[in-house]
């Protein structure tokens, strides 16, 4: 069986799982990442627990069975067992290198206090973030090892969101990942224009009382 990096490796190079309905149970690479990761199709449950008591909270969920794991009903139940709670349903978009200095110029900063990096380093680790022009890029590894990025854009000029994300790939060595709410039409264009595509959804559980750094173990 591949690794969840593998998987994700696979994935950001269009080969995506075999789309047959399936769901595949991975064991967590570090205690903080746990969740359910959805491609056309196929599944992948992010989970410790047992493997047979996950596919009978799936057999249990009274909907069409592609939709399952990100059923209210089963990600209810995945957190009573686990003692974790759900974050959003996020799009899930990848974006491969590019050569090239980032554009605009950035000013890399240790730490802002903003909200979105304070999110980052809950959910990442080897966080970075810079200021460009009222935008704020941030980046870190976060599930499976993959680089993350995450954008903010307060008063910038038009276009900004879409030269942050392609800054984030001029970063990169190699695949970058955005998690976006589907509701957020606005930053899902800036990442299509910037050559983003979308590749699934995804949902993370967060253990109560904060994550764990898993630095080391998740690359």
């Amino acid at each position: 069986m591949e690794t969840l990096p593998e998987l994700l490796d696979a994935v950001a190079r269009d080969r995506f799982p075999p789309p047959d309905g399936t769901v595949t149970v991975l064991p967590q690479l570090c205690q903080r990442d746990a969740g359910v990761v959805a491609f056309t199709a196929h599944t992948l449950v992010l989970t410790d627990e047992d493997p047979a008591w996950v596919r009978a909270a799936l057999a249990a969920v009274d909907c069409d069975p592609l939709a399952a794991p990100l059923h209210p009903g089963f990600l209810t139940a995945l957190m009573d067992r686990t003692g974790r709670t759900a974050e959003t349903v996020d799009a899930l978009w990848v974006g491969t290198p590019l050569p090239g200095p980032p554009v605009p110029a950035l000013r890399e900063v240790a730490d802002t206090g903003h909200p979105r990096v304070v999110r980052a380093r809950r959910r990442r680790d080897s966080v970075r973030v810079w200021e460009a022009g009222g935008g704020l890029l941030v980046t870190g590894r976060g599930v499976g090892g993959r680089l993350e990025v995450a954008l903010e854009v307060e008063g910038g000029g038009a276009g900004l969101g879409r030269a942050l994300a392609l800054t984030a790939r001029r970063l990169a060595d190699g695949p970058v990942w955005a998690q976006v709410a589907p509701g957020n039409a606005r930053s899902a264009r800036a990442f299509l224009a910037a050559g983003y595509r979308p590749v699934g959804a995804e949902l993370l559980l967060s253990a109560r009382g904060g994550s764990t750094d898993c630095s080391g173990s998740c690359s």
